[in-house]
């Protein structure tokens, strides 16, 4: 592409925006930087900035050897904010874009993040994968079945490094965790409880519809989703209780705690999901996603119950999420915080007579090990060695898939049988489900195919 090409792009797509491409660092990791040879420093650029897109590139700035060249946003606000707090932290005002594929056209960028909405993240992953960058992308992975399987293959066709942002799976005790749940010490395990619940989220009150906020590209802000009047509760953060966008926190929460179920259990897909849920809690707010909600998963050798809430944090074991690994020689409980394990007694004659595995102290988390520094860590270290990441395109669809068959079977009413090998539902009764592995993309947008 050519030099006069590259900057009508940039100038095009910014407007009033515009600015000059910089590559910077802030000045706390200059060592790193100058340490670095230039062949191995890592540039990147993030599209959708507002929210945990931004804490990702403060993260991956940490990182030794890696630069920011752009940001993307359809909110110029969002953009001067952001281009401003890296400014504050000593580097040069990076390139501004409101359309990512213009900021994909960027040669300079070895990778790009992506913190956009649920809906938007399958267009922009095939993009920048066909535009030859890797990419670090928010969870979960799709906003629909069908959109992990194109997000997947996508992945393995263009040969790219792809990180989605269930960082969990970085975190060294959640390691531990789980290789202790792999060495048996737990004996069989029969059943595992996931859960959410989140007093930190309150209600949606319903507000009327409005003009949207000056300069915010609102068209291109809903992207392949239904054209609907601005509103501010589907905005920003709150988009994510609207189906259109995003699949409430059974997909936004619930990709971070089943991804660590499917790991401990070397699982993959249930046969069978059976949900029930509502708006119990708010009835008359304005989100459309269920504020309580339960599910039932049956697996090959086990059950797995995800269990969420808003507005309360006393969930089982006390904790405001987790999952629990119930076996038949104790309960290992793991969150954020660190874990713990829950030994069962051992009975003669009906009397405790002790327990049958050995207790240990619990562990507690290092806050400064807790999981999104490491996991970018992971993902420039494969990009430099080409190596596949820890949740990789395949890791982060499994945990979409699951969140996505709850979801499924919560809007359908009934259980829904999943054949995995066909990637559909089995039987007549469940063609409504069916309907559902797809999202409609509205026009001009077409779903990518690879």
């Amino acid at each position: 592409m050519s030099l006069s090409r590259r900057r009508f792009l940039q100038t095009s797509a910014t407007g009033a925006v515009g600015a000059s491409a910089a590559l910077w660092t802030p000045p706390a990791y200059a060592a790193g930087r100058q340490a670095t040879a230039p062949s191995d420093r890592i540039v990147i650029g993030a599209i959708g900035v507002n929210g945990m897109g931004f804490s990702n590139v403060r993260s991956l700035l940490r990182q030794p050897g890696v630069e920011c060249a752009a940001l993307c946003d359809v909110d110029p606000s969002v953009l001067d904010r952001r281009a401003g707090d890296l400014e504050a932290m000593g580097g040069k005002r990076p390139a501004l874009y409101a359309d990512h594929r213009a900021l994909l056209e960027n040669d300079d960028l070895d990778a790009v993040v992506i913190g956009t909405p649920d809906h938007w993240h399958c267009l922009q992953l095939v993009d920048a994968c066909a535009a030859g960058k890797d990419v670090y992308v928010e969870k979960p992975l799709a906003n629909s079945i069908h959109e992990c399987q194109v997000m997947t293959t996508a992945a393995r066709h263009y040969g790219r490094v792809v990180q989605c942002g269930q960082w969990q799976r970085s975190g060294p005790h959640w390691t531990e965790a789980i290789e202790f749940v792999h060495g048996g010490a737990l004996g069989r395990i029969r059943s595992v409880r996931a859960w959410a619940y989140m007093n930190w989220l309150p209600p949606v009150p319903d507000v009327p519809d409005s003009e949207p906020p000056e300069g915010v590209d609102y068209d291109r802000w809903l992207g392949p989703a239904p054209k609907r009047p601005f509103n501010p509760n589907r905005f920003h953060f709150n988009f994510r209780w609207f189906w259109d966008y995003a699949g409430g926190l059974m997909t936004d929460w619930g990709v971070h705690i089943i991804d660590i179920v499917l790991w401990g259990m070397q699982a993959e897909a249930p046969r069978s999901v059976v949900a029930s849920g509502g708006k119990f809690a708010y009835p008359d707010d304005d989100q459309e996603t269920p504020d309580t909600m339960t599910a039932l998963y049956e697996f090959d050798d086990f059950l797995m119950t995800w269990e969420h809430a808003t507005g309360i944090e006393l969930g089982p074991f006390q904790r405001a999420h987790g999952v629990a690994f119930v076996g038949n020689n104790g309960t290992l409980v793991v969150d954020r915080r660190g874990w713990e394990l829950y030994p069962e007694e051992k009975l003669e004659n009906r009397r405790p007579v002790g327990y049958k595995m050995p207790g240990r102290p619990a562990v507690v988390a290092n806050p400064a090990e807790r999981g999104l520094d490491q996991h970018t860590e992971n993902f420039i270290a494969c990009m430099r060695s080409r190596e596949q990441p820890v949740c990789n395109a395949d890791v982060a669809s499994l945990a979409a898939v699951n969140a996505h068959l709850g979801n499924i079977a919560f809007r359908t009413g009934g259980k829904v049988v999943w054949d995995a090998k066909k990637q559909m539902f089995e039987g007549e009764a469940d063609s409504a489900a069916n309907k559902m592995l797809k999202t409609p993309y509205r026009a001009p947008w077409t779903l990518p195919q690879v």
